[in-house]
């Protein structure tokens, strides 16, 4: 990526270095203020009491009828998210060649982040029976932050210079997890100790749903101030959401090599994402384990992600993202196959298994998206980089299925978790047969040294 591509609109004179900085920094407090929503939202809070508000709404069989549809109460949140997914997958595409054809990312993505924002605040009048309020709020909010993530994203090349990627990519998720580990300890304050606050459980959850939306939309105004708008490359009309992510993969089938490292990313992503959602399950079901070791292990995750994040960064300056990133995926397989053996009912080997996945997480996702965004053709980062996000969060249901067959064929939440290494050996593979160097020329962009 050329030197046009890092050009902004600041003033004569500017020292150029300066200003990036600054821009990076600005950039990094985006994961700071949307990763507490994920944190909080997604992985603590949101799923068990939006289940026990619908169940509270439900007729003696325990189904509730959104819409007229009869749907168990128990499932009604992961109709829920996959409802935003949906949304998400048609709006992406659409938004992303906007901003790319406008020049305008940052008006979009203001839009994006308070509208996610807005919609986590008004979680705190989840309440009684108001599982449909419920449903709504999740599907805006979770398709606002897919949206807003995208955006965000698409900036990486436009703020960095190849050299400096891994590093401005991994901070910026050191950032997210920092602010996520340091709100769920707040939030776990609170939660735990509802009756000393003189609050109910569900007021305490309540706050804690509500507090990441105030979070999220209070630091959001440190990348509007700081990220700025660059002029358009190009002025075609966007497409409806399907056609237009139909055009975007029509244009990455002239850079194959682009192409074969999203599906490599596709695969292994799904296996981590999958391990990511069930680690909870296997850890109560199949070890035993309590609520409250569970949320520690989620709070251990977040701390060394961060460290993990850098350290892997450090390992990519040597040695290059590709071969970090082949590492980790080892790494992964590794942890999982230790998690096989955990016996149940030991706490301590439990927070072990979290301090691997926390260790090679962060870094495993962000030198992922540094590597790709080495792959995007200029003027073009936002209509790819939503086909990206729509394999970080779209594609990502591989993995559960496989997870749940396997335990609906063995019984055994074991032969599981195990069943997840296929995604990170074949995705090692398929990473391993991407010749970098050769795609990131086919791209447009110039070689990094080290890559």
């Amino acid at each position: 990526m050329g030197t046009d591509t890092l050009r902004t609109d600041a003033a004569d004179g500017a020292d150029p270095a300066a200003e990036r900085r600054r821009e990076q920094r600005g950039w990094y407090f985006y994961d700071w203020a949307c990763s507490v929503y994920s944190t909080s939202v997604l992985t603590v809070f949101l799923g068990p009491y939006l289940t026990s508000v619908a169940e509270s709404a439900a007729d003696a069989d325990g189904y509730v009828h959104p819409l007229g549809i009869p749907v168990r109460a128990g499932s009604f949140f992961a109709y829920s998210v996959s409802l935003s997914v949906i949304v998400a997958v048609l709006v992406m595409p659409l938004v992303g060649a906007a901003a790319d054809r406008s020049g305008r990312k940052k008006p979009l993505l203001a839009a994006a982040a308070y509208t996610g924002a807005a919609a986590t605040t008004a979680m705190f009048f989840l309440d009684g029976d108001r599982y449909l309020l419920g449903g709504l709020l999740l599907v805006v909010a979770n398709a606002a932050q897919s949206v807003a993530m995208m955006l965000y994203n698409s900036y990486l090349p436009q703020i960095a210079p190849p050299e400096e990627r891994d590093a401005v990519s991994s901070r910026g998720w050191a950032f997210g997890y920092a602010a996520g580990s340091l709100v769920l300890v707040v939030n776990l304050v609170l939660y735990t100790g509802h009756d000393s606050f003189g609050l109910s459980e569900s007021a305490a959850v309540r706050i804690c749903l509500a507090s990441a939306g105030l979070w999220w939309g209070a630091f959001a105004l440190i990348p509007l101030r700081r990220l700025r708008d660059r002029r358009a490359v190009a002025r075609e009309a966007a497409l409806p959401g399907f056609r237009q992510l139909a055009a975007t993969v029509r244009d990455m089938r002239r850079r194959p090599l682009t192409l074969a490292f999203l599906l490599a990313y596709l695969v292994y992503n799904d296996g981590i994402q999958t391990v990511i959602s069930q680690a909870s399950v296997y850890g109560s079901e199949e070890l035993d384990l309590g609520q409250s070791t569970l949320i520690v292990a989620v709070l251990l995750v977040q701390v060394l992600a961060v460290a993990g994040a850098l350290a892997l960064d450090r390992l990519a300056r040597r040695y290059g993202a590709k071969r970090t990133i082949l590492g980790s995926l080892v790494a992964w397989t590794v942890t999982l196959a230790a998690g096989y053996f955990l016996p149940a009912g030991a706490p301590a080997w439990f927070f072990v298994l979290a301090a691997g996945i926390g260790l090679v997480l962060g870094g495993s996702q962000a030198l992922s998206r540094s590597l790709f965004s080495h792959l995007v053709p200029p003027g073009k980062e936002a209509e790819y980089f939503s086909a990206y996000e729509l394999s970080d969060r779209g594609m990502s249901w591989l993995g559960p299925l496989l997870f749940g067959l396997t335990y609906q064929l063995t019984g055994s939440y074991r032969d599981a978790i195990i069943s997840l290494v296929a995604f990170f050996v074949i995705g090692f593979v398929l990473l391993a047969r991407v010749p970098v160097r050769r795609a990131i020329g086919d791209a447009g962009n110039p070689v990094p040294e080290r890559i």
